[in-house]
């Protein structure tokens, strides 16, 4: 299951696999310190198909409420519950019999953003049952105490928005294509454009100068 692991002995939501400016720490919630209620709410969230087809728990929170009306992402931040934490320090397990450290995972899905070729790297961590080699194994330490704050929140909404936009705009450009091609199919389907009507112009009437006009106007 996505966006769960473990921090030495605590199991923990990874809410950000990386920190701006921070690529080698991550932000996550220690789900056994949770009330069972904001517990329940948030893994009935991660578990649905829409917590697990996004690339950051952190997008499906933002959109999410506790069953109190409180929105997800902002109550874990106001009440200190989002934790930085060393990547690599963080296990996570995509199956039962295959686990590998955020860092490392978070390297490849970055190689692979890139372009570079990290699928052979990623199928051979999961043939051999997903392992971090004992040579590059880190010594977990204590659960960092820092508390995220209002800036490093503010920088996350921003880039999320910014995703967001940016997706959006892609979205609209994909559906003016698919629109032109479906009228280059069947123009009859092409809605109408309404001619404006042009108000004419009220020439202002002249009043005729009558001789009796005249006349008045020589005396």
């Amino acid at each position: 299951m996505k966006h769960i692991g473990r921090h030495g002995d605590r199991k923990v939501a990874i809410v950000y696999k990386t920190v701006p400016d921070q690529d080698h720490m991550a932000l996550v919630v220690y789900t056994e310190t949770m009330n069972m209620g904001m517990h329940d709410a948030m893994m009935k969230v991660i578990e649905s198909k829409e917590g697990q087809a996004e690339n950051e728990l952190a997008d499906v929170l933002f959109r999410n409420l506790f069953t109190d009306g409180r929105k997800m992402l902002e109550t874990l931040h106001r009440e200190g519950m989002l934790k930085k934490v060393e990547a690599k320090q963080i296990i996570v397990t995509p199956n039962a019999k295959s686990s590998v450290n955020l860092g490392e995972l978070n390297e490849i899905l970055a190689e692979m953003a890139t372009g570079k070729d990290a699928a052979d790297r990623l199928a051979n961590l999961d043939k051999n049952a997903g392992l971090v080699d004992p040579t590059n194994k880190v010594q977990v330490e204590s659960p960092s105490n820092g508390v995220l704050n209002d800036n490093t929140l503010a920088q996350q909404q921003i880039a999320q928005a910014t995703r967001m936009e940016n997706e959006a705009k892609s979205l609209i450009a994909e559906s003016k294509l698919l629109l032109k091609a479906a009228y280059k199919l069947d123009s009859s389907l092409k809605p109408k454009t309404k001619a404006k009507k042009v108000a004419k112009k009220k020439t202002p009437s002249v009043k005729k100068t009558t001789s009796k006009t005249k006349a008045k106007v020589k005396a």
